[in-house]
């Protein structure tokens, strides 16, 4: 996935804060312990004091390098056995003053193996998902306070269906989804009336994938696809180049939420940056949710048959029904 500089700056500062966490946690149990033990910090200062003379010793290379070494290894373990005894007998575990790390492949460093550890890459993806602010704007979006009580629990005479039943099973199926989210989730198309909590499940969805550390991105359609437009006619401006990292990052993320599509200006250019999104996601195994309001076959005549038939065909439609949920909450 290709990095913000500044997200992966500010993840970057994160890290560094947990490191020095670290240090001073790791300063104060060896403060800790040595004021109760002293005899730990002489042993301490001898284990420090051979490492200067196994260095000597390795440079010089005198006539009795491995009859030396021996010795020193021999001292060293001692020293060691010491050392556990005396933490053991003072209360402390035998492993209480080693060095203190939050990620153990890469020592919180931020690299493992000449690349991007996965604790950065997950302290990147926090940075990355607190743009989701304009999506979590209420606070409540979360699953256990989706209300099934707003929807009728009588049949709808025109489909036959209970639109509390059916809204309960979109609710469980979000859950399920957000909860055991991965590369090889479907993609998910929300498709319903105004008001039947699109927005509020695609936000619960969001918090908790974001929660267990992948990248989310959420933008309407009519904003996302604006980026692209800012791109081309504002190439090298500050406001183009703000653009071109917004679709970077849109077309990079784990999880994309569009939302409202169909409310956007249908123009070729809008046509052909929903295309590239939506397309070049697909392309590369990133997972995309779209919420609309349109049918599907208002869809297929809104949109180009290439448009169309890969959101129709390649992402798993959730039926949202009932009543429009904010008029109903007017009108209690």
């Amino acid at each position: 996935m290709p990095y913000d500089g500044k997200l992966l700056a500010r993840a970057r500062g994160e890290l560094e804060n947990i490191r020095q966490k670290n240090r001073d946690e790791t300063l104060r149990r060896y403060a800790e312990v040595t004021a109760r033990v002293p005899e730990i910090r002489r042993i301490d200062e001898k284990l420090r004091s051979h490492m200067a003379q196994l260095v000597r010793l390795t440079i010089g290379k005198g006539p009795d390098l491995e009859a030396r070494l021996a010795e020193l290894r021999d001292e060293n373990l001692d020293l060691q056995m010491r050392r556990a005894e005396l933490l053991t007998g003072a209360g402390f575990r035998a492993d209480y003053l080693d060095e203190i790390v939050s990620c153990p492949l890469c020592r919180d460093t931020g690299l493992y193996e000449g690349r991007v550890c996965k604790c950065l890459d997950t302290l990147y993806n926090r940075e990355l998902t607190k743009e989701l602010g304009t999506l979590m704007r209420r606070g409540d979006e979360r699953f256990e306070n989706f209300d099934l009580s707003l929807y009728p629990a009588q049949p709808d005479p025109a489909s036959g269906l209970v639109p509390r039943d059916v809204m309960r099973k979109v609710s469980d199926a979000c859950r399920r989804y957000a909860e055991n989210f991965s590369a090889a989730s479907p993609n998910l198309l929300f498709q319903g009336g105004t008001g039947l909590g699109k927005t509020f499940l695609s936000a619960c969805i969001a918090r908790v994938v974001s929660a267990r550390g992948f990248s989310v991105c959420y933008d309407t359609a009519s904003a996302a696809l604006e980026y692209y437009e800012r791109a081309k006619f504002s190439r090298d401006t500050p406001e183009g180049e703000a653009a071109a990292v917004r679709i970077r990052r849109m077309e990079s993320c784990d999880l994309m939420i569009l939302d409202d599509l169909g409310t956007e200006m249908t123009t070729p250019m809008a046509q052909s940056a929903l295309y590239t999104l939506v397309n070049n996601r697909l392309v590369n195994g990133r997972r995309t949710v779209i919420s609309t309001n349109l049918t599907n076959d208002e869809l297929s005549k809104r949109y180009t048959p290439q448009i169309a038939s890969r959101i129709l065909g390649e992402f798993q439609c959730l039926p949202f029904v009932g009543e429009d949920i904010r008029r109903l909450r007017r009108g209690m």
